[in-house]
């Protein structure tokens, strides 16, 4: 199959109160297709581009970055829900639908379907990729530690000290180690040029900032597991959850309690955190399976 021609536009967005260009890559022809990256560390609207390539030959797929993270330079924006809401918002009046899908992945999984709650009949359905709704330090400190949690996010976001903290914690073996234990589920997969591509996101001008809101539980959408099965109370558009088979076992559980719920359709796919990128083709062939 040919390579779809892929072009990258710039949107500029009002977001509370200031400007924030938006890079979007759009490929493929067809219907309307939003595809929505995690938010980490590594995070980048590059890493859902495998996933695109694969739909592109029967949807037009517009892959944005969320503000402060991607591979370029991040301008400040206060990074809370309530910024990332209002993001999302703005998006979708720029780049107005309908969509045939609306897909997420990690963190986004919660603002998609808050958006679909606020917009009804944008999307046609949705595909939540791994959806998780809790940072990494609350999943594995739990909440009686989260007084830590804003002293550790205001020590990464200082000028001198919080630069060289969080340098330490995106160097290339940190990067590689915390790939190969939950984010791919095949170590091989995690190369030299993968773990070189990720340190270059990392890397970029601002990048604590994101880090230390997300790794704190600062971008949580919701406060607990009871308020994210809250959200499928909305009148949404199907819902389906795509459960990677080697996901963490706490962002495992998690996922398993959103299928339980009964208002959502599941299907379970290859991969750890990251089965978009890493199994792109079986995460599409269940995106296809209405």
């Amino acid at each position: 199959m040919a390579t779809p021609a892929q072009t990258t536009c710039l949107l500029d967005l009002s977001v509370a109160g200031r400007l924030v260009p938006t890079p979007c890559d759009e490929l493929g022809a067809g219907p309307k297709t939003l595809l929505l990256p995690p938010l980490s560390s590594i995070s980048a609207r590059e890493e859902m581009l495998p996933l695109a390539r694969e739909l592109s030959d029967s949807h037009h797929c517009l892959v944005p970055d969320w503000p402060g993270f991607g591979a370029r330079d991040r301008g400040r924006l206060p990074l809370e829900p309530a910024s990332l809401h209002a993001f999302l918002d703005a998006f979708l009046a720029a780049a107005p639908g309908p969509y045939a899908i609306g897909i997420a992945a990690g963190h986004a999984a919660g603002y998609l379907v808050a958006a679909a709650g606020r917009h009804p009949s944008l999307f046609e359905r949705l595909v939540l990729i791994a959806p998780t709704w809790r940072g990494p330090l609350p999943t594995v400190m739990g909440e009686a530690r989260v007084a830590w949690f804003g002293r550790i996010r205001r020590a990464l976001e200082r000028p001198v000290t919080g630069e060289w903290l969080y340098r330490l914690n995106v160097s290339r073996p940190v990067i590689g180690r915390m790939m190969r234990a939950h984010v791919y589920a095949d170590p091989t997969h995690v190369t030299p040029e993968v773990i070189a591509a990720k340190h270059v996101i990392a890397r970029q001008d601002g990048g604590r900032f994101g880090t230390a809101a997300f790794v704190t539980g600062g971008l949580d959408p919701v406060e607990s597991r009871a308020d994210f099965l809250s959200l499928l109370r909305h009148e949404l558009p199907p819902i389906k959850v795509l459960r990677p088979e080697s996901a963490p076992r706490r962002s495992g559980a998690e996922m398993d309690a959103l299928i339980d719920d009964n208002r959502v359709s599941a299907a379970r796919i290859p991969g750890a955190l990251s089965p978009h990128e890493e199994y792109p083709r079986e995460t599409a062939a269940a995106i296809r399976v209405v």
